[in-house]
């Protein structure tokens, strides 16, 4: 329910009375994942619970919990005849549990707590636990063109992203206004601020001062990913300097520079999404190809959380 909670919260406050179907068990091929869920007051729908897969047939479970405020259960795709007749055609299969939207989900869902739903449709009660996601970080070094593009674009896939640059001039809240904004030293900033192998850092800067320095320190560090943006020729000049600086093989290979995929991009707004292709691929171990070319699933099959 978390993926929904902002639009879901505000329905609430707006006196809607909702039902909420939550994907609580998927497995072979699916559109989205354990966890993702769509609410419904009768009229209108919040999200999207399979991609547009099945949406039809829950919509009439969801009414059903509407008139009786009863929570039901249901199942999509045990075979791939059914799962074509209500339109999961990727031939997966679903398990949605349907529920009241009560005073308790829409406080658990303003407070980030846990969610524990209650399924009653077999022998023995299970408990489904939602938790509340949590954010992973993204820094970007350099207050530019291309950081105002990407600190948006970042924060859209649920990244808490902070720019740090020591210019304040440039690096300003009415530039960066999705971004903590940091005015720091880079090195300084870096040594004190929390990371964690959840942690992206992207390093635009193209500052000689401390650039060199500044992935050095990255490097060492336990995140998912370090990037550097800069030409050809910038990045050997970089790869010596870290070589000077006693940068082992084993770290140059966890730097991504030139940062980005080759995806033909030239403007501020399609780098950024080079950037977040590489970092997302990085974190997920995707290969970078087209689907077209690979074979095998294409989504991680994915289980409910029991207890």
């Amino acid at each position: 329910m978390f993926d929904i909670a902002d639009r879901l919260i505000h329905a609430v406050d707006a006196g809607r009375t909702l039902v909420v179907a939550t994907a609580i068990s998927i497995e072979g091929s699916a559109p989205r994942t354990v966890g993702t869920s769509m609410a419904f007051d009768g009229q209108s729908v919040i999200g999207s619970i399979a991609g547009g897969c099945v949406e039809g047939a829950v919509v009439e479970t969801c009414e059903q919990v509407l008139a009786d405020g009863v929570a039901r259960t249901v199942e999509f795709g045990v075979s791939d005849e059914s799962a074509f007749s209500v339109g999961l055609t990727c031939g997966g299969q679903l398990r949605i549990h349907v529920q009241p939207v009560t005073a308790q989900i829409v406080s658990a869902l303003r407070e980030r707590s846990s969610i524990t739903s209650v399924i009653c449709d077999g022998d023995e009660p299970e408990l489904f636990v939602e938790h509340p996601p949590i954010q992973p970080r993204m820094i970007i070094f350099g207050a530019m063109e291309f950081s105002v593009a990407l600190a948006p674009a970042a924060a859209a896939l649920g990244y808490r992203v902070t720019v740090c640059d020591p210019r304040p001039l440039f690096a300003t809240s009415t530039r960066f206004s999705t971004a903590e904004v940091v005015v720091s030293w880079p090195t300084d900033y870096l040594a004190v601020t929390p990371v964690d192998e959840r942690t992206v850092i992207c390093i635009l800067s193209h500052d000689a001062r401390f650039d060199a320095e500044l992935i050095t320190q990255a490097l060492e560090l336990p995140v998912a990913y370090v990037g550097a943006m800069g030409s050809r020729t910038t990045h050997d000049r970089r790869v010596a300097s870290l070589r000077e600086r006693g940068v082992t093989d084993a770290a140059m290979l966890r730097l991504h520079s030139p940062i980005g995929l080759d995806l033909g991009s030239s403007t501020p707004e399609e780098t950024a999404i080079s950037i977040l292709a590489e970092v997302l691929a990085a974190r997920a171990g995707g290969s970078a190809l087209p689907l077209s070319v690979t074979t095998g699933t294409i989504h991680t099959v994915s289980r409910a959380v029991v207890a």
